[in-house]
């Protein structure tokens, strides 16, 4: 998942530089998501490994 956060963010900045700013919105809005759910899982894993111990 972080290699499609990636991908989104280097199409957002290229997109950007050639002017094509929807696509840009688009892609960095994607890769916002994307960090969103990673940052979502990242921590119920870690709340759910010190429910555990």
């Amino acid at each position: 998942m972080i290699k499609w956060i990636l991908i989104l963010l280097i199409v957002a900045a290229v997109a950007s530089l050639l002017g094509f700013n929807s696509l840009a919105g688009a892609a960095a809005t994607g890769a916002r998501v994307l960090i969103a759910i990673v940052l979502i899982l990242f921590l119920l894993a870690v709340l759910g490994i010190y429910a555990i111990a």
